[in-house]
């Protein structure tokens, strides 16, 4: 468990990232908004300022996750992390529909208002930064397999977008479509709400112990074809924070040892670290009465 606490504090690091170009982004754009008048730049702008409440959720998410564990929770406090990714989601999704009601009323209303295509430059180069963001943070949340920093980055990813489609409606506007840059602010609406949608299903799945049928298959293809195993009674998994806890009941020849059916146990529990890193499996072994 010691490795799954030191890898939680190796996520920390990118979740201080997130936080520390967002800060240094949503001013940049609030104000070249604010100076070239473009509403989709504002709008990412705004997405930005929100983008660093989820983010000091996750940080917070992850620094709670490090607790050991205790009486009332004995198997530590690592579903802190999939929580976060849940406030981290509904946080996106109100700043998502806020975005989506402005631009649709100006767009209703017809206030259009050219933009400078400084605007588009500063949201080329925010999107670029967020990029790199997010291929620095999604091969760590994958080394280190954390939900939250996942939902972190797919935020990340989602933010590049924004500014992408952003750039793309002032370049519109500036040549004469000046309702481009309302819709492009729809857009970027719509974008918001489409993450935040799909970091909410996979934190509430993992909630509710919902796991990927594929994987759990792997996983049993695994246990079968270790030596001494008759057959598999029943398996199950689920995730808990950054691991995932396996439990399985196997049968053994009626005939072995105690001492033999343990070394099964040990050797399904290497299996398992070695073919999918998985270090938490629970094993328990009945006689087979089939033969």
């Amino acid at each position: 468990m010691t490795d799954v606490y030191e890898d939680i504090k190796k996520g920390e690091k990118g979740a201080w990232i997130s936080i520390g170009a967002y800060l240094l982004l949503s001013a940049m754009k609030l104000g070249a908004g604010w100076m070239f008048a473009s509403e989709a730049l504002t709008a990412d702008g705004f997405n930005n300022v929100t983008d660093i409440v989820a983010s000091l959720a996750v940080l917070i998410g992850l620094r709670i996750s490090r607790k050991p564990p205790d009486q009332e929770h004995p198997y530590g406090h690592l579903r802190a992390e999939t929580i976060a990714a849940l406030i981290a989601s509904f946080i996106m999704a109100s700043v998502g529909l806020q975005v989506l009601i402005a631009a649709v009323r100006n767009l209703w209303q017809g206030e259009f208002v050219s933009p400078g295509l400084e605007a588009a430059w500063v949201a080329l180069a925010a999107a670029a930064v967020m990029l790199g963001i997010y291929a620095y943070n999604v091969r760590l949340a994958r080394r280190i397999q954390n939900q939250a920093l996942m939902a972190a980055a797919k935020d990340n990813r989602s933010d590049a977008y924004v500014s992408i489609g952003a750039a793309t409606g002032i370049f519109g506007s500036y040549l004469g479509v000046p309702w481009l840059d309302a819709v492009a602010a729809i857009i970027v609406g719509l974008i918001i709400l489409k993450t935040a949608w799909e970091i909410f299903t996979d934190a509430t799945r993992t909630l509710t112990d919902g796991f990927d049928v594929q994987q759990l298959v792997n996983l049993r293809a695994t246990v079968e074809r270790t030596d001494g195993v008759k057959a598999i009674k029943d398996i199950r998994a689920r995730i808990h924070g950054s691991t995932v806890l396996v439990d399985v009941i196997i049968a053994v020849d009626s005939s072995m040892s105690l001492m033999e059916s343990h070394e099964i146990c040990d050797i399904i529990e290497q299996r398992m670290i070695r073919k999918h890193g998985i270090r938490n499996v629970h094993v328990h072994v009945e006689p087979d009465v089939t033969a």
